[in-house]
């Protein structure tokens, strides 16, 4: 049965921009008019089938009039909630905002989500400026010429008995500060004036890399043969404009890509997946952790979500569901299985989760994590987690998550570390 409570205003709006009568939508899906007007005011439920002959009445998709506005519209929408905070919203109703105006409620999500971008971009070149190493030596120089020279001044103008050869050697001290000043000034603006336009833009490396991936789908058939990383990356013209350092983050990532190709092939992969998708049993069949087949998993399957995480819980890459938004920027929700695996390197953990939302979505959930000692015990310890996102068709009770505390709607959660803007929300 379809459970969705505005379903009948989604019916009588797409019905009202199509100009159909009541009666005739209800002849073409062939039900009464006045049950049909039941419906459109969501006083009764609609079976899967009259489901599918009213969308098809209407000319359109099933699921359009089932789901009503995408998770991630409605992601954006409490985006833009939480950054006017100053103003009160009717966040019980952004479905309905969402399924009555589609055009407007993707325009704001979308504005919403371009202000999180705008302000994560201030607050990356803050950064950079704050940890430059060559500028915060450049600022250094021209600030200890300028005292320099002041308290040269100062001396000059307050000493009228000053010894003649003293004097003259103040101003030697002027003179040569001064022209230091000149030239760490100068330094210091050609270097602002010629820093590449890799190192402003909006996107972090992160970011650059994560776009690049998902332009080309994850996969990278080359590399399943013998093709190098780096030849890949030095003809990859998507990839011309990138930073420095989101070219040496892509290299790492298809090292690690083509190495796991290696010791997991794509067609012996894909049959083993095919026949019995559980990646402690081809961890097994392979001889290699459990998290390399997640990763290997997160790039050949379609349809999936994956996540990368350091031993700090910081989220090192994404690879998004539609129904299961990750956080750009910020923390996860705690109550993901990968920071359970975290703790528990070498211990693999299967789960069902439900993302929270007005259309919650059911997953299975696999997470594992791996300790490495790249460079001995006496270096210290690498861990990091993975965790691989399917939809789940099956039973059983799920987990109940979210994607980050802030913009969570669940009125109760034992995980919580911040109230939520969506506190009047279940």
């Amino acid at each position: 049965m379809a459970r969705r409570s505005l379903l009948g205003s989604r019916i009588r709006e797409r019905r009202g921009l199509l100009g159909l009568r009541q009666a005739e939508l209800a002849r073409a899906a062939g039900v009464s008019a006045s049950y049909l007007n039941l419906i459109e005011h969501n006083r009764r439920r609609v079976s899967e089938d009259l489901l599918d002959r009213i969308a098809h009445a209407l000319g359109t998709e099933t699921a359009a009039l089932s789901e009503g506005g995408e998770a991630r519209v409605i992601d954006g929408l409490r985006l833009a909630a939480a950054g006017g905070a100053a103003r009160e919203t009717e966040l019980d109703r952004l479905e309905e905002f969402a399924g009555r105006f589609p055009g407007w409620a993707g325009l704001l999500a979308a504005q919403a989500r371009q202000v999180q971008g705008l302000e994560r971009a201030v607050e990356t070149l803050t950064d950079r400026l704050a940890h430059d190493p060559y500028l915060s030596t450049a600022l250094h120089e021209v600030l200890s010429a300028i005292t320099s020279i002041r308290t040269t001044a100062e001396i000059l103008a307050e000493t009228d008995d000053i010894d003649p050869a003293w004097r003259a050697r103040f101003h030697g001290n002027l003179r040569s500060d001064s022209e230091r000043l000149a030239h760490a000034a100068e330094a210091l603006v050609d270097y602002l004036d010629n820093v590449p336009e890799e190192r402003m833009g909006l996107a972090s490396p992160q970011e650059e890399v994560e776009n690049w991936l998902e332009g080309r789908g994850y996969h990278f058939p080359l590399l399943e043969g013998s093709e190098e990383p780096a030849r890949l990356l030095t003809e990859a013209r998507d990839l011309a404009g990138a930073s420095a350092s989101a070219r040496l983050l892509a290299e790492r990532h298809l090292e690690r890509y083509r190495e796991d190709a290696r010791l997991m092939p794509e067609q012996p992969f894909r049959a083993l997946w095919a026949e019995a998708p559980d990646p402690t049993r081809l961890a097994a069949r392979f001889g290699v952790p459990t998290t390399a087949v997640l990763r290997r998993a997160g790039a050949l399957l379609e349809k999936v979500g994956f996540v990368l995480c350091d031993a700090s819980g910081t989220l090192s890459f994404r690879r998004p569901l539609p129904d299961f938004p990750l956080p750009r920027f910020g923390a996860g929700c705690p109550l993901w299985p990968i920071y359970r695996a975290l703790s528990r390197p070498g211990e693999p953990i299967s789960a069902r989760v439900e993302m929270a939302g007005r259309s919650p979505r059911i997953f299975r959930v696999w997470a594992a994590a791996e300790r490495r000692w790249p460079d001995g015990f006496a270096a210290g310890e690498v861990v990091e987690a993975a965790m691989l996102l399917l939809p789940d068709e099956g039973s059983g009770p799920p987990l109940p998550v979210g994607t980050g505390c802030r913009v969570c709607p669940r009125a109760f959660c034992i995980a919580r570390r911040e109230p939520s803007i969506l506190t009047q929300l279940t």
